[in-house]
């Protein structure tokens, strides 16, 4: 169940922010009779929401769900947790969540191998899931223990509460040392499994700050105001500066691995605690810098 905390938001647009799911998913979702706001059922998207309604979205659960199971041979480094939360690493390469008939390797299989308990929100499928990072981009990531500390949590994300800065490397020499890119995002046109700057998209918007200038790349902390798919690294390549190492928006001629990494989260904690996490740059991240004689301390 998710919390509104503003006025005049579309159904669609807000479950698509709060679960992750993309809107055409949470569309069809809604056709389907699996949301309610306020306790009845809600078959529009375009309906408008109210400050402090409550939203559930009922999703359906894969057939072959019992071969999601615990694995003990996956590495993640877990930063923090205590009853309510956990606060993870996950490393590059590795799924967030089961899916296209993948039920194995996943981050959600180590998380039900290391943690006593996850909650269950997001199906069964994403269990303690309350926001994703891309396959190729590593860092820090908040995991929930159970369903009250998810929805609060996911309330935090749907209302734009939580601070997250991410470093990443990006291709040539950029013409100001700060700046904000703000170019609406949708689903590419062509490619459906890739993203894209289209008029018509969702309003997305990134910060970023460039940290050292380098020969032929420059060093980047990215501030996200919004948290759409790819954003950071489809609007790296919109200004003309791809991520290094993004096989998809850029190329691997630089570098072989992508280099973006999520460092620092902020959040309030379900119990009124306010933190701050840190991932450590992982050592490919690391080795790359100093190869461009990067100065920058990590």
């Amino acid at each position: 169940m998710y919390l509104v905390e503003q006025n005049h938001i579309r159904l669609d647009v807000f479950l698509a922010y709060a679960t992750k799911l993309t809107r055409a998913n949470v569309q069809r979702l809604i056709k389907k009779g699996c949301c309610e706001v306020d306790g009845t059922v809600v078959v529009k998207s375009s309906f408008i929401l109210s400050q402090h309604s409550k939203v559930e979205l009922k999703v359906e659960v894969d057939a072959q769900i019992d071969k999601i199971l615990p694995q003990s041979d996956i590495d993640v480094n877990i930063i923090y947790q205590d009853e309510d939360i956990a606060v993870i690493d996950k490393p590059q390469g590795l799924t967030v969540h089961p899916a296209n008939n993948i039920y194995s390797g996943t981050l959600v299989n180590a998380l039900m191998y290391k943690l006593d308990n996850l909650s269950k929100m997001n199906g069964l499928q994403r269990p303690g899931i309350v926001h994703r990072l891309d396959k190729e981009t590593s860092g820090i990531m908040l995991i929930a223990k159970h369903d009250r500390s998810h929805f609060f949590l996911s309330s935090q994300f749907a209302n734009r509460q939580i601070k997250k800065l991410y470093l990443g490397v990006v291709e040539g020499k950029l013409k100001t040392d700060n700046g904000a890119i703000n170019a609406p995002i949708g689903r590419h046109r062509q490619d459906r499994k890739k993203m894209s700057v289209l008029q018509g998209g969702r309003h997305a918007i990134t910060k970023y700050k460039v940290l050292q200038q380098m020969a032929n790349t420059a060093l980047l902390e990215f501030d996200l105001l919004t948290g759409r798919t790819h954003q950071i690294r489809v609007h790296c390549k919109h200004i003309g500066h791809p991520i290094v190492g993004d096989a998809i928006y850029g190329n691997t001629k630089l570098y072989s691995r992508q280099l973006l990494h999520a460092r620092i989260i902020e959040f309030k904690h379900p119990n009124g605690q306010q933190m701050k996490f840190e991932a450590k740059i992982p050592q490919y991240f690391e080795d790359f810098l100093t190869s461009v004689n990067c100065n920058c301390s990590s």
